[in-house]
């Protein structure tokens, strides 16, 4: 395989250079690792099948505090961070995550710049390190970037996450194996600066890399990059698993690994858009119109949250012409329905209690409580459903924050959520 890294900066990520056939060629080789795989997730089966199942049952069942739980990807732009962060502080978010690449080390001051920014905003931010092939080869240059770093924004950001969808061969790692190497020198260098790590950034459905992996490297939360977007909307399933089922699963893979326990962050998910060509990060079904991005991010998100399991949830990211909130394809940016529908959220959401699931056979309606209101979260995954309130409504609101005319106690639901407002109980 080539060991050539070429970045797409339309797209964010790394182009990927390799044929099939030479990513087939080089697995090969690697089929010992594999095999080291599979005997460290036979130990688990059998407890993690269990944990599995119990998870299940209870998801949805019980009540959770959201807490603070929503969080947003940045990164700069020259000449208009500035925009970035006003844009970022609207939607009530106040955790950041930003990338910083191996590849950029010189580059470091325009990050110092724009991290100082948002830490003068007061804003938290978790900053996610990337590598490329060389960092494997040269493990020396990879320890001088991450002490530089940690040495550099300690100060100003909790944590720091280790490594970026190493499992994606593009991004320069080829097995858990050489992810370790990465990782390791990682938490060593993580006590000397006093700093809290966050991994092992798997991308997609493969938790059985999850294993070997937290048997090795005592990370302070876990993360994972939970896309879903190859198969449409949050409730679709792929090989018979929808969201919530994978989010179940990876907290039962990731608990029978720990002997206490971590909190679970997605630290990357987003949908791509169709018509933006090269800036969109994938081709054909993934992409999406701008308004199921604005959809399924809701969605997404009440189902990630809802379920007790996953403590925060980072969208990747705000500016981006293919997937983000904001296209910036012109000198005016343009705020994308995604931006209200995750600002409308965050407002009725955050610092909410999940309380219940009305179970419906077309409907899918949570019950959360804020304060003094009580309210649903509810939408349909197909046709539209006439909905009946028993508990009276007093407010009825639409995914992008504007009020919704009401007539009776029942609302036509979509697959656009809405959140309505339960009429106050008055005691005698």
């Amino acid at each position: 395989m080539r060991e050539t890294f070429r970045w797409n900066p339309y797209a964010d990520q790394p182009h990927n250079v390799a044929t099939r056939s030479e990513r087939f060629r080089r697995h090969f080789r690697y089929l010992g690792s594999y095999f080291n795989l599979v005997a460290a997730n036979m130990k688990k089966v059998v407890p993690g099948v269990s944990l599995y199942r119990r998870y299940r049952k209870q998801m949805y069942k019980e009540s959770v505090h959201l807490g603070h739980p929503f969080a947003l990807s940045l990164s700069p732009v020259e000449d208009r961070n500035e925009d970035v962060v006003s844009s970022f502080l609207e939607t009530g978010i106040r955790q950041s995550l930003v990338r910083i690449p191996s590849w950029e080390q010189d580059r470091l001051p325009r990050y110092d710049k724009f991290i100082n920014l948002l830490w003068s905003n007061n804003v938290d931010v978790v900053i996610s390190l990337l590598q490329q092939r060389s960092d494997v080869l040269d493990p020396s240059g990879w320890e001088d970037f991450i002490d530089r770093v940690f040495g550099q924004f300690k100060e100003r950001c909790a944590f720091f996450e280790i490594g970026h969808a190493w499992n994606r061969t593009k991004w320069g790692v080829w097995n858990y194996k050489e992810y370790l190497s990465l990782a390791r020198p990682a938490f060593e260098l993580g006590q000397k600066h006093g700093v809290k790590l966050v991994g092992p950034a798997v991308i997609d459905f493969e938790f059985h890399l999850y294993p070997p992996v937290l048997r090795e490297v005592p990370f302070d939360k876990v993360s994972a990059l939970l896309y879903v977007d190859r198969v449409g909307a949050p409730e679709n399933k792929q090989f018979g698993w929808d969201t919530s089922a994978k989010i179940a699963l990876l907290k039962a893979t990731v608990d029978v690994c720990l002997s206490e326990n971590r909190d679970l962050w997605i630290t990357e998910f987003n949908w791509p858009l169709a018509g933006t060509g090269k800036y969109s990060p994938a081709s054909g079904k993934p992409n999406v119109t701008e308004e199921e991005q604005g959809n399924f991010l809701v969605r997404y998100c009440i189902l990630a949250l809802a379920s007790g399991f996953v403590k925060r949830v980072y969208w990747w990211q705000l500016v981006a012409p293919g997937y983000g909130l904001i296209d910036s394809r012109e000198e005016e940016w343009r705020r994308r329905p995604s931006y209200y529908a995750l600002k409308t959220m965050v407002r009725m959401l955050d610092d909410s209690t999940f309380e219940a699931k009305i179970p419906h056979p077309q409907a899918e309606v949570f019950i959360f409580a804020k304060g003094k209101e009580r309210f649903a979260a509810c939408w349909t995954t197909g046709p539209e459903v006439d909905f009946h309130f028993p508990e009276g409504i007093k407010q009825a609101i639409d995914r992008d924050g504007n009020e919704i005319s009401i007539c009776r106690q029942s609302l036509t639901l979509s697959e656009s959520p809405q959140y309505i407002f339960y009429k106050e109980v008055k005691n005698d």
